[in-house]
């Protein structure tokens, strides 16, 4: 198999679960409490002591930095990750080693994930509460599984860029 074809495998995965899970709380999994676009849904759900399901709706990027709420600042935001998808498609094409091709296919995935919930309801669906007391900023993220997919993806290109096969002594 082609190393490309383990990015869009990893990119067709990535937005697939974040699109599935994302309609199931969307649609079908009731959250107590009152669903507003423009703020959390309260009570959370517990699901572990460090996690919990609570919708909040992200207008910006991560940690709802560059919050858009306006329709050319959602359109700006839109456009960014169409252009990043565009470029690390362009990267991907390019790739001969798989675990590259799957971190990047993870960050494309997860990029165009949040997009499409960009471009459907003006902010990004993020659902998955963690919570861990006396951790600095883990001590109340919510995410969802396209930015998992995009950690996950920039961690394998941490790794490749400093340990990859390349750097082998």
């Amino acid at each position: 198999m082609r190393a490309r074809q383990f990015g869009l495998i990893a990119a067709c995965l990535v937005l697939a679960a974040d699109q599935i899970s994302k309609h199931m709380i969307l649609q079908g999994v009731d959250i107590p409490g009152t669903v507003d676009i423009y703020g959390p849904v309260t009570p959370d759900v517990r699901v572990t002591s460090f996690l919990d399901i609570a919708l909040h709706w992200n207008h910006g990027i991560s940690y709802s930095l560059f919050t858009a709420n306006s329709a050319l600042g959602r359109l700006a935001l839109l456009a960014m990750a169409v252009g990043a998808c565009l470029a690390l498609g362009i990267w991907l094409m390019r790739v001969r080693r798989p675990l590259l091709a799957t971190g990047l296919g993870l960050i494309i995935g997860g990029a165009l994930g949040n997009a499409y919930d960009r471009s459907i309801y003006g902010a990004v669906a993020d659902f998955l509460a963690l919570h861990i007391p006396n951790t600095g900023f883990l001590g109340n993220y919510v995410f969802n599984l396209a930015d998992a997919g995009i950690v996950a993806g920039v961690a394998i290109l941490l790794y490749e860029s400093f340990l990859g096969e390349d750097k082998a002594a």
